[in-house]
């Protein structure tokens, strides 16, 4: 592992410039690059004179959409229907495709006058009842006809809610341009080489002085904001209707590690200017206060550095970067060797390395290999598999079944990330089986092990107050977080009119209206809506597995499967000898010998109960025994087993 290291130079300040020329030599396909522009020059606010102003007006226009909670009536869901086609131009159309009912599948779409850009496209993990699904992408369908719509994609930053669902897209609108960071630029080349079906990517890397051109209908700058991966962007995006800002993730820490805090100063001249619609990170609205820089961790994780005994192993995100940064800064300073755990891990240490956002010198990592000549006090184990995840670096461990890895008394084993909903009873089960075996668990809500990467409540709050925008609409969380944000957003003062709580794939509208003697750009959230619901993805299938199929899989999970297999004469539909029997997960057969026979004579009847001058009908029989059984088995049982009938004519 070491000698992965000591070739790598750090990417300094003053190569910073050529980014754009190291990266677009590496990422751009030769077809693409006389197509794709972008530039490093920086823009200064004070020349932004193309820049469409805003005006107020006195009268507030009439509520088209939003949420207030002062009109006392309570909220209504909004009655959609299908949006196939914009009946007219020069309105600007902002569409969440996926990341306003859920936390995960971020995708945004901005459309005008025939151009679309589009603002991430993450994936979701799937939630407890999908059961076999790997994980869940945005729904392209009202993109498809219109590729050469699409004119450009922006990714924020590299988490896998942001960029896992590029393989599967990209090749599907057209593989347009793509501009994102240079950390994220390397992560979504090695998250597409596992995808051959994934054409090769025409990304330009872009940084806090970019200015591109996407389309003729949209402008764009970025700002580097903090959040828990480096090369963290905003978006700001300049339209024929004013400017649309999207934050992104982001928290407010005014002491990141290994990263310069946001300026504060850039985004109040930038809310100076005028902004329309701010759409802004919802996951921790419901948490008041500030977060937590990541800087305020390294005190608790230096005493457990300090104390611990034995071996620590420390789970976390193998896009944590600067966790990872704080972990190798203790280990350097207690004297501790660390092993990293996982290609991911291994591979995102690696790039995060070689281009100066990972510091550490290289002859502190130690491979599988020399694991049993480091004494255990000067060892640490960094790995993924913090959240219980079947597969990963923890439980392999934990079970006994990591080839080089196992779990010892008197290790101290620290899961530094929050929990995601929905794996709370995973990671409970993990730490049991920790502590069973006379090793030491500790989460986040024992110590300060973990800070985390998103705005709470006054953070959220300080964005509003700076960018002072038009239009308000909270993005990015389940639709409780999304209506908490919006309540945050009426107490600086937006108009509960101009705030828009959307559902995926709702269409918000803005276009010009003459009201008093201004031409104002006015926003309205439609019934309009385009397709948005789930594409699963499950082993090499996109798209193909439906809620029957889940619903299927969910009974057979609940309550099992009862094959019943028929044989019956070919001429007169008689049965022949006795129906088999075979259960799987629903009842064991030698314990329940009398409803067996039971259901076989069951079987034997509604076979021989048809028009013996007829040839028997295989749907008829088969549904017959499938509806009969299935009542038949519930009377008996209360559950209702998957009834799976099988004829065979001879």
């Amino acid at each position: 592992m070491i000698s992965k290291y000591k070739s790598r130079k750090p990417v300094s300040t003053s190569e910073s410039a050529d980014l754009n020329r190291i990266v677009e030599k590496t990422f751009v396909p030769a077809a693409h690059k006389k197509t794709v522009t972008a530039t490093s020059r920086p823009v200064a606010i004070a020349e932004q004179k193309d820049r469409p102003q805003l005006k107020k007006t006195s009268g507030a226009p009439k509520k088209t959409g939003g949420y207030s909670k002062h009109q006392g009536a309570r909220p209504q869901k909004t009655i959609v229907k299908e949006f196939t086609d914009p009946a007219g131009l020069n309105k600007l159309r902002v569409v969440v495709v996926g990341g306003a009912e859920e936390v995960g599948r971020n995708m945004t779409m901005l459309e005008y006058n025939k151009e679309i850009m589009i603002i991430d496209m993450g994936l979701q993990f799937p939630e407890e009842d999908m059961l076999g699904i790997d994980y869940i992408i945005p729904n392209i369908n009202y993109l498809k006809g219109k590729e050469d719509w699409v004119k450009g994609v922006v990714i924020t930053h590299g988490h896998m809610d942001h960029i896992g669902g590029i393989p599967h897209i990209m090749g599907e609108i057209g593989n347009p341009p793509m501009y994102t960071g240079i950390l994220t630029a390397g992560l979504i080349k090695k998250r597409v080489e596992e995808h051959r079906k994934c054409p090769e990517l025409a990304i330009v890397v872009i940084d806090d002085t970019s200015n591109v051109k996407i389309g003729s209908a949209f402008r764009v700058e970025f700002l580097r904001v903090n959040h828990s991966i480096p090369d963290s962007f905003a978006v700001i995006i300049h339209t024929p209707l004013g400017m649309v800002i999207h934050t992104g993730d982001f928290k407010i820490d005014y002491s990141p590690v290994n990263d310069k805090p946001a300026d504060l100063n850039r985004i109040a001249q930038i809310g100076g200017q005028g902004v329309l619609l701010l759409m802004s990170d919802s996951t921790d609205a419901t948490h008041p206060g500030y977060q937590v820089s990541e800087n305020a961790i390294g005190d608790e994780m230096s005493k457990m550095f300090e104390n611990a005994k034995g071996r620590m192993i420390v789970g976390t995100f193998a896009s944590q970067i600067s966790r990872v940064q704080k972990i190798l800064d203790l280990a350097a300073k207690f004297g501790r060797r660390v092993n990293l755990q996982g290609r991911s891990m291994n591979n995102n240490v690696e790039l995060a390395h070689s281009i100066g956002y990972l510091k550490f010198n290289p002859k502190i990592l130690v491979e599988d290999s020399d694991l049993r000549t480091v004494p255990g006090e000067k060892l640490i184990i960094v790995g993924t598999g913090a959240q219980g995840e079947t597969n990963a670096f923890l439980r392999r461990v934990v079970n006994g079944e990591h080839r080089s890895v196992y779990l010892s008394k008197g290790d101290t084993v620290i899961f530094s990330s929050s929990v995601i909903p929905g794996n709370e009873r995973s990671i409970q089960t993990l730490m049991d089986m920790i502590v069973r075996q006379g090793a030491r668990a500790i989460n986040y809500r024992m110590m300060d092990v973990h800070a985390g990467g998103h705005a709470k409540a006054e953070d959220l709050k300080l964005m509003m107050r700076l960018i002072k925008p038009e239009y308000f609409m909270p993005i990015e969380g389940n639709h409780f977080m999304l209506r908490a944000h919006a309540e945050l957003a009426e107490a600086v003062g937006i108009a509960p009119e101009k705030i828009f709580v959307p559902d995926n794939g709702q269409v918000i509208e803005f276009e010009h209206k003459q009201i008093s003697e201004n031409l104002v750009a006015v926003g309205e959230a439609t019934q309009n809506k385009i397709p948005s619901d789930y594409v699963m993805v499950d082993g090499l299938g996109v798209g193909d597995i439906s809620n029957i199929v889940l619903r299927d899989r969910r009974m057979m999970s609940e309550d099992g499967m009862i094959v019943v297999i028929a044989t019956i004469d070919n001429r007169t539909g008689d049965i022949i000898g006795n129906p088999d029997i075979i259960s799987r997960g629903f009842v064991y057969m030698k314990e329940n010998k009398e409803l067996i026979e039971s259901t076989r004579m069951k079987v034997k009847k509604i076979v021989q109960d048809h028009d013996s001058r007829t040839p028997a009908d295989d749907d008829y029989v088969k549904n017959k025994i499938r509806n009969d059984i299935s009542q038949f088995l519930f009377t008996r049982t209360k559950r209702r087993p998957m009834v799976l009938p099988v004829v065979i004519k001879v």
